[in-house]
């Protein structure tokens, strides 16, 4: 395996390890993500998609596009840090399923059973950052490892 496929490896992996902790957070934990939390977890799939294809062909665009992905991650995880803060404002609006079509008493049972969850508040932390700052920091080290990755040449 050469360096390059290495820094890959490890970037894509920890993506993937970003993904499985807040699975973790969620199901083991009990801890319901709130919409800025969703879409920090995408741009972690992404990076993720973009690891395996980069394994599987060696050119420099595909960890430029892994660099992205986790840069883009860190900026909504800086955002929502600043939600939580207090320092500025966050989404007026929270997510829900199709409505379309439902009763009035189906989209009562429906809200009802939603989890109530607030982007400005912190539900969980360690050493004074909330999940949304981890993964602003996590993100920007694997970025690092991306642009490591784009910069080597593959043997």
């Amino acid at each position: 395996m050469t360096r390059r496929d290495t820094l890959v490896l490890l970037a894509a992996a920890g993506s993937a390890a970003m993904l499985l902790g807040a699975l973790g957070f969620q199901h083991l934990g009990e801890l319901a993500p709130c919409k800025l939390c969703i879409w920090q977890r995408y741009p972690h799939g992404v990076a993720v998609l973009i690891g395996l294809a980069a394994l599987m062909i060696s050119v420099r665009l595909l960890p430029a596009l892994g660099a992205l992905a986790v840069l883009s991650t860190a900026g909504i995880g800086i955002y929502h840090t600043g939600v939580e803060r207090g320092w500025w404002e966050g989404p007026s609006t929270c997510t829900s399923g199709e409505i379309g079509g439902l009763t009035p008493q189906q989209l009562m049972e429906q809200i009802m059973a939603a989890p109530l969850v607030r982007c400005d508040e912190v539900p969980w932390e360690m050493l004074g950052l909330s999940m949304a700052s981890w993964n602003a920091v996590v993100s920007l080290a694997l970025m690092s490892i991306w642009l490591m990755a784009m910069r080597t040449h593959a043997a």
